[in-house]
């Protein structure tokens, strides 16, 4: 069994920057897909960045390109969401996800990650 656990969230104004962390527990991490999501009371549970493997590419969703950056340490077992400019429509529980096995076809869908966290609340309000 594979623990995450998110941290970093927290209540900015637009325009504002967080980094949200997820550590694993999980042993040979680098082989591991990670994907972050994030959900409002109103919505399903929506794709925001991933990466499924260490070293290979990274995916974001069109809503966060160019201003969030999704970054792994294997070592640290540690993958972090740097998120810059931060919006009102930015608000959400974000969830930290993983998988050992994840098809590029499926890496924005929930249902291909087995571990998630508990999740770190973002507020972007001014």
């Amino acid at each position: 069994q594979v623990q995450l656990v998110e941290s970093g969230g927290g209540s900015v104004q637009p325009g504002g920057s967080l980094r949200l962390s997820c550590v694993a527990s999980a042993r040979a991490f680098s082989t591991y897909a990670v994907a972050w999501f994030r959900q409002t009371p109103t919505n399903e549970r929506e794709f925001v960045a991933a990466n499924r493997r260490s070293g290979t590419a990274m995916y974001y969703a069109d809503s966060v390109k160019g201003r969030f950056t999704f970054s792994r340490d294997n070592a640290k077992n540690t993958a972090w969401l740097q998120m810059n400019n931060l919006q009102p429509d930015d608000t959400a529980i974000y969830y930290c996800a993983a998988s050992t096995t994840v098809i590029l076809s499926s890496i924005r869908s929930p249902e291909a990650y087995a571990y998630w966290g508990q999740g770190t609340q973002v507020v972007v309000a001014s």
